[in-house]
């Protein structure tokens, strides 16, 4: 492993810093803000809805700058989002808010990239071992996010806007460590601009789970981390038991980083990937036993390391189905189909949490777990009967 690879890993702890401060806090903001309770994750769904618009014009800017330039853009707009979710917050504008977190997106739809450049950084007999570094560098943010939110709740007379404020310095720090990497060269643009075209990218069958599977068990964790600080309110538990069932969350998401690359070497990437369709289904089951915090402590570590085996296992299953030319629009598409399913999840979870309850909305995160074992099942067959008898 190499030092650029290091630096991108901190990075994408940096970035999760963001994503778990944000997910503590921008529900908590949008109910003490909104004019109606449902409308309590709208800025989580901001967030993820931003970088799912986002996710085309930066496939066209990596294409046309590179890697660093774009990365770079990402940084300097999440600076200012965050500003402006401070302000938004100390002048209690649930609009701005929304705004801001919207803007932010375009942050997001750059760093879902990391975990990509990780791949071309190293040679391609370690590459399963690269992404999976690059995702244990989320350990960062379990640590950093929720102790942020909660040492900075009430940094100022308006609650949270001093986090928002911290975010600003989190991702200028990320911009300067980004300054010292040294990507890959990007495809020429003549080369970058061939290819097969997306549509027949994404008819292969192993696009189709990867982006699927990859889609479903991010948007299965985020439902329920994003409904997890309202529901924990609910229950009448403190913000700090919410900060502490998110810092284990996100430490169980990232922390399996260090040895899934491993496994998926040692396995492939469809049992790692079935592996963590189990947990979800475990992690379900113990959120439905009970609403105490150690309940939901478990749940969310279960959902995280589930999150860890599908997220990295279907990133690696996606590298195997398109070529160097192809890379940024592919790579955009996965993004978008992430983003987008992100986005659905987000507003459904403060709705379905703020009128129906946790015990519903886990019921509701059966079927798409279900559907992604199904799809897994589904290649796995297909792959099997596609290997020629052995005589």
């Amino acid at each position: 492993m190499n030092r650029n690879l290091w630096l991108l890993a901190i990075c994408q702890g940096l970035f999760l810093t963001n994503n778990v401060t944000f997910i503590a806090i921008n529900g908590l903001v949008g109910l003490a803000l909104a004019p109606l309770g449902w409308m309590a994750t709208l800025p989580v769904m901001g967030y993820v809805l931003g970088g799912a618009l986002a996710t085309g014009p930066v496939a066209r800017v990596q294409q046309r700058f590179g890697r660093k330039a774009s990365f770079l853009s990402g940084l300097a707009v999440a600076v200012l989002a965050a500003l402006l979710c401070a302000w938004a917050a100390w002048s209690r504008d649930f609009w701005l808010l929304c705004f801001a977190t919207l803007v932010a997106g375009y942050y997001n739809a750059n760093a879902g990239l990391y975990r990509f450049a990780a791949a071309e950084l190293t040679a391609p007999a370690t590459r399963e071992k690269a992404v999976s570094l690059v995702m244990a560098g989320g350990l960062l943010g379990a640590v950093l996010g929720p102790n942020l939110a909660a040492r900075t709740r009430d940094l100022t007379a308006a609650p949270f806007a001093g986090a928002y404020a911290a975010l600003a310095g989190v991702a200028l720090l990320a911009m300067l460590l980004m300054a010292f990497i040294r990507f890959a060269p990007a495809p020429a643009q003549s080369a970058s601009q061939g290819g097969r075209p997306l549509a027949q990218i994404m008819r292969q069958p192993v696009f189709i789970v990867a982006a699927a599977s990859g889609a479903l068990g991010f948007g299965v964790m985020n439902l329920l981390m994003a409904a997890t600080p309202l529901a924990m309110q609910q229950c009448g538990l403190p913000f700090a038991d919410a900060a502490f069932v998110l810092e284990w969350h996100v430490l169980g998401m990232f922390a399996p980083g260090f040895f899934t690359g491993h496994l998926i070497k040692r396995f492939g990437p469809l049992p790692v990937m079935g592996v963590g369709v189990a947990l979800n289904f475990a992690c379900i089951l113990v959120a439905l036993s009970g609403v105490q915090l150690q309940q939901f402590t478990l749940a969310l570590l279960l959902l995280g390391v589930g999150w860890n085996f599908l997220f990295t296992g279907s990133t690696t299953l996606s590298l195997s189905t398109y070529r160097p030319e192809e890379r940024d629009r592919a790579q955009g598409a996965l993004n978008f189909f992430v983003m987008a399913t992100l986005a659905v999840s987000s507003l459904a979870s403060g709705v379905l949490v703020t009128t129906q309850g946790w015990t519903l909305l886990n019921y509701g995160s059966l079927l798409p777990v279900a559907l992604t074992g199904a799809g897994l099942l589904w290649l796995w067959r297909k792959l099997r009967s596609a290997r020629p008898a052995t005589p």
